[in-house]
């Protein structure tokens, strides 16, 4: 009983990322100061829309992404909304856990590296020791600490991390050339989440 309540103790400390994918390939975290207190700041982050997270940047590679599905007359409908929230969930993508006002984490495992990206479903159960050859697994969490009295530090990572040589031999040529524009979304979702949680926290003036 007392190395299960360490273990739990451990956990309750560790991030949820951290529990989840503790070892990687590649990282990238982005960090903002916010304009609000942290519950508004978390609760901006737990409902961004993502389809809100528009530039050009953004919507060129957006575009350059599905146009091999475009050439084959394969394009799927537009996607009315695409949250963290439960029933508009990110597609091939789950929940990692949640610390309300602290850290909210999401997971994916796939093979993002292809034109046509193929996603594998996998519970939250097996997420962590998912090993099997071929695939690569995200990792991604919004934390929040306070900065300040009235202010927030808001950080966005994301993880990525593979299962074996030959996917890692893939995802490094495709990482070569996608990484700043992934380090651009980040940037913008970042930028997004603080004008909204802004707008919010004066609204309660």
């Amino acid at each position: 009983m007392k190395a299960r309540a360490w273990r739990e103790a451990m956990d309750r400390d560790q991030m949820i990322i951290d529990l989840q994918l503790p070892s990687y390939d590649v990282v990238l975290a982005v960090h903002k100061i916010v304009d609000a207190d942290l519950a508004t700041t978390f609760a901006a982050a737990r409902d961004l829309d993502f389809l809100t997270v528009r530039t050009p940047l953004l919507d060129t590679a957006m575009w350059l992404r599905g146009l091999p599905d475009r050439l084959r007359h394969r394009t799927a409908p537009p996607l009315a909304k695409l949250t963290l929230a439960d029933g508009a969930g990110l597609p091939g993508w789950l929940s990692l856990g949640v610390r309300q006002d602290n850290e909210l984490a999401f997971g994916a495992v796939g093979r993002f590296w292809q034109a046509n990206i193929e996603w594998r479903d996998v519970p939250l159960a097996e997420f962590r020791d998912f090993r099997e050859p071929g695939w690569g697994k995200i990792a991604c969490n919004f934390t929040v600490r306070a900065y300040g009295t009235d202010r927030t530090l808001l950080t966005y990572e994301c993880r990525t991390a593979t299962t074996d040589a030959g996917a890692r031999r893939q995802f490094a040529r495709y990482w070569w050339l996608i990484r700043p524009f992934v380090a651009h979304i980040m940037r913008a979702a970042v930028s997004t989440i603080a004008a909204n949680a802004s707008r919010a926290d004066e609204s309660k003036d």
